[in-house]
């Protein structure tokens, strides 16, 4: 769980400023209106009330239209909740003009990634797709559309009530989850805030048609929504766009009704405890805090960053430092009205847990004892405004984003936490410290709890005419510039070379927005014989690399990198190493020395294992019990030919845990001195940097650089497995898991390769959009999630078909029916050409969406580094994709898949379900 602050929560995914509007000079279409703008981003009102947002960027391919309507849980009445959130899904289920499945069908053909989130004060509808004025009006004719023209018919809500009911199940797995939910309840004895968005079961499954369709009435309207655009368009045209298709749409004469209830100041401790079935302990504190917009806010994320953050937080080193946990996390909830901050601890089962519940309150409740330091404050200060810094160059999440500081009251709070970040005191830290995180206003949680009355008063939300009047924000960040992604220009911008040592590198220079640039390093090491029973040790060793190197400590490293304004990422899988980071032009050559001195000089401080090792047990214990876990561990164990301690074996949980406590650090020394070096590496860079001084400094950093054990790839080819069905029992979850497989002997580069890859994705790609999701989701009602995937290497033909489902318990056989009915309709009767030309579509402009991340290209080059491939494999890649018939499909269908041959596997609580009815 991490659950940032609304100024971190838009940093991670907003944070960018845009060039003027173009619209700015045009003139604007009748009785729109302007309204402010920040930084590049311009409001404008229609007559009939909707808000607009333009913030126009053409560094990347995509456009992403969000629209928010000031509509969440908070506004549900008594018996209805969950009203919004089914609202959520119904508004997918057509209108007049696009009936049925017509919507989630060209979000299919379109290669859009979309969604619809729901929370306390909002809601909000999202579609990022390939720019295009075509797909841009096609989005914003949609929806214009669904605002006031959705069915919310009887008929979808008998299907989709028991979806949301599934939703439901699979939260109600986590201890974390249930322990919030239940903290929240105790904590608002009034507000809505103290309601799960998601509702009571009882009140989804008894919802009236009549109420429901009432609600959206009542709430979806134009004068109630906030239309945000953003990435590459035309914001004269798209403004005029605008106006035609949501002009029409009438002002409503109804008046919204206000929220008024309010809870009284809390007058005493409260205590939850939860009993379930686990091996993770969790104690967590909640507290009263004030709205979002209010200026204690801003403070008190700062606040949050100083007890919480991993590893520099006083939690983490009160608590996890010192063995009394085996991790520390904490987040704000900044809403509308007064909101909560939480923080929480989570424990093996050998912890205690009043020992951390002791320690948890000393350091969050003796703050005026232990007060905050400056060099605290400036570290926090750092870290939020290098979070909201990193997103200044990705404006493709933008309108989603901001759809949080528009449920807060208005979308230029953004901008003005960002100030108030950078002016906040120590006194008003120390001040919300005292004010806020006090025995009265606290409310703890026990994963099992209890304290005495004290008040504390939560301010009002100030009036934000006041607080905005005259607010210009700062000058707009310079745009990068404008990319193709297509493979051709890829090819040709790409400079590929090969150090003296034999590293390979691939360089693409390009200039972007806030002079990001992203790099992958993978270093691939060993054979199968030196390998053997190491799998334990190569992951222990990547996880502690960033824990200790050359003379810097792990908090030491964290500074380090915040500092350089750079994200890192380190994980270790099968023979590679894979090193994925981010940063400016500027912070590149400091951030290349120092993964140097991480991979080359790693310290592996003892006390820094020991807490990896109960990290590690910890999350292991907890997987035990889960069946999604437990359901792909099985399928991955089943008929595996490898022997234990093989590279490619399966090891059960019982051991890989007996393998944790077994490992010893001198091993993890040992195995970086010998295994680790750069002779067999690739390296890729994307973005912002100087190519010659960065191949310059690999060169150094590098070139030299030589693993002193051999290294041969361990093949992975074809195996058969026998087909079976398997079944786990879960006990006390109300969830269930399936997960299929079958064994598919394939390259990539084969003929048939493309043929299949679009059947995997009309039988379950395509997020809502395929077989499978329209017989467990659609039609039947029994899922929320379902699919299947297709893994297809390069080298070794042994790849894998899958399919998953998630469902309650009691819904094992529908389930197991439908899959098996599904995939058999695939094989006799074939998919048809309509089918084809929307998985074609969304492929292709998938893999166009994914080219215009600089990190996932820069992880692809490093692959066809690997291979010797080069982009010109992808173009003719793509060009087979297009050239595929429906009679190849079909046929290739019939030859790969045999369902009499695939492995099932369910996870559940079955001995508890009964069965549900037909």
């Amino acid at each position: 769980m991490r659950i940032l602050p609304l100024s971190l929560v838009l940093a991670v995914s907003l944070g960018f400023s845009l060039p003027a509007l173009a619209a700015d000079a045009a003139p604007l279409p009748a009785s729109v209106q302007a309204g402010p703008s920040v930084e590049g981003i311009s409001e404008y009102r229609l007559p009939n009330g909707l808000r607009v947002l333009l913030a126009p960027d053409a560094s990347k391919p995509t456009t992403t239209v969000n629209i928010t309507y000031l509509v969440g849980s908070r506004h549900e009445n008594y018996g209805e909740t969950g009203m919004a959130h089914l609202l959520e899904h119904l508004v997918f289920k057509g209108t007049d003009k696009l009936p049925g499945k017509t919507i989630v069908q060209e979000f299919a053909k379109r290669g859009m990634r979309f969604n619809g989130t729901t929370w306390f004060d909002r809601t909000n509808y999202y579609e990022t797709f390939a720019a295009s004025e075509e797909n841009l009006d096609w989005a914003l004719m949609m929806e214009a559309d669904r605002m006031v023209n959705s069915h919310i018919a009887r008929t979808d809500l008998d299907t989709e009530f028991s979806v949301v009911r599934n939703e439901m199940e699979m939260g109600e797995n986590s201890p974390a989850n249930i322990l919030m939910q239940q903290m929240a309840a105790s904590a608002y004895q009034w507000h809505n805030y103290g309601k799960s968005t998601i509702g009571a079961r009882t009140d989804v499954e008894n919802v009236k048609i009549e109420n429901l369709q009432a609600f959206y009435r009542l709430h979806y309207q134009p004068d109630n929504a906030v239309l945000t655009i953003t990435g590459k368009f035309d914001p004269a045209r798209t403004l005029a766009k605008v106006a035609e298709y949501f002009g029409p749409i009438p002002k409503p004469s109804r008046v919204l009704p206000a929220t008024y209830t309010r809870d009284p100041a809390q007058d005493g401790a409260r205590e939850v405890s939860v009993n379930r079935v686990g091996d993770t302990q969790i104690v967590a504190v909640q507290y009263h805090v004030a709205p979002a917009s209010h200026p204690d806010a801003v403070a008190m994320s700062l606040l949050t960053q100083i007890l919480g953050d991993t590893p520099t937080g006083r939690l983490h080193k009160a608590l996890v430092e010192k063995k009394l946990a085996a991790g520390v996390d904490a987040g704000v909830f900044e809403l509308r009205e007064p909101g909560y901050v939480l923080f929480m601890a989570q424990l093996n089962k050998t912890q205690s847990r009043d020992a951390a519940r002791k320690a948890l309150l000393g350091v969050l409740e003796g703050l005026g004892k232990q007060p905050i330091s400056a060099a605290e404050l400036q570290r926090a200060k750092t870290a939020l405004l290098n979070n909201f810094d990193k997103t200044l160059s990705d404006p493709v999440a933008f309108g989603v984003s901001l759809s949080e500081a528009i449920a807060a009251g208005d979308w230029r709070l953004l901008f003005l936490q960002r100030d108030q970040i950078e002016a906040t005191t120590l006194a008003d830290v120390q001040r919300v410290a005292g004010n806020y995180l006090r025995e009265s206003n606290r409310t703890l949680g026990q994963f099992i709890p209890t304290d005495k009355p004290q008040r504390t008063e939560i301010p009002a939300a100030p009036e934000l005419d006041k607080v905005l009047a005259g607010y210009q924000g700062r000058a707009a960040l310079a745009a990068g510039e404008t990319f193709d992604p297509s493979p051709a220009n890829i090819e040709a911008r790409t400079e590929r070379l090969t150090l003296k040592n034999g590293m390979q590198l691939a360089l693409l220079p390009k200039q972007t927005r806030g002079n990001t640039v992203s790099g992958v390093l993978k270093l691939r090491m060993g054979d199968e014989k030196s390998l053997f029973k190491r799998s334990t040790v190569m992951e222990l060793s990547a996880e502690m690399l960033l824990r200790g190197a050359g003379k810097l400590n792990r908090q030491q490293l964290a500074d380090q990198l915040e500092q350089l304004k750079a994200k890192v990422e380190i994980e270790h899988s099968g023979q590679t190493l894979s090193v994925q980071f981010e940063t400016r032009r500027q912070q590149l050559p400091q951030l290349l020395a120092l993964l140097r001195s991480v991979l080359r000089e790693p310290t592996f401080p003892a006390a820094e294992f020991d807490t990896l090792r109960t990290e590690a047990l910890t999350a292991l214990e907890d997987q035990m019990r889960q069946p999604e876990a437990l359901g792909q561990l099985a399928l991955a164990r089943h008929d595996n030919p490898y022997p234990k301690g093989d590279l490619r074996y399966s090891a059960s949980f019982e051991e890989q845990i007996a393998e944790l406590k077994a490992v010893k650090l001198s091993e993890l020394k040992s195995f970086q001195q010998r295994f680790y070096g750069a002779q067999n590496a690739q390296l890729a860079l994307v973005g912002d940097f100087d190519a010659p001084a960065a191949k310059a400094q690999l060169a150094q950093l590098f070139g030299d650089w030589r693993a002193r054990e051999a290294y041969a790839r361990v093949a992975e080819p074809f195996q058969p497995v026998k087909p079976a069905t398997l079944s786990l029992e879960t006990p006390d979850k109300a969830n269930a898991a399936y997960f299929g497989g079958l064994p598919v002997q394939l390259l990539d580069s084969s003929a048939d390769y493309p043929a299949l890859a679009l059947a995997a994705r009309v039988l379950g790609g395509g997020a809502l959009k395929n077989r499978l999701m329209d017989r467990l989701r659609q039609k039947e009602g029994i899922s929320y999630g379902a699919g299947s995937w297709l893994q297809v290497g390069g080298l070794d033909d042994g790849g894998s078909l899958g399919l998953y489902a998630i469902y309650a318990p009691s819904n094992r056989q529908r389930v197991e029916n439908a899959v098996r009915e599904e995939v058999a309709k695939l094989v006799e009767a074939g998919i048809s050409q309509q089918e084809l030309d929307e998985a074609r579509s969304g492929l292709l402009q998938a893999a166009t969406i994914a080219r215009s991340q600089d990190g996932s290209l820069a992880s692809s080059l490093s692959n066809q580094l690997f291979l010797q491939r080069t982009m010109r494999f992808t173009a003719e890649q793509e060009a087979r994709v297009q050239a595929v018939t429906l009679e190849q499909v079909n046929a290739v269908i019939k030859r790969y898949i045999d369902p009499s041959k695939l492995v099932h596997v369910y996870a559940g609580d079955f001995a508890k379900a009964k069965p549900a009815a037909q």
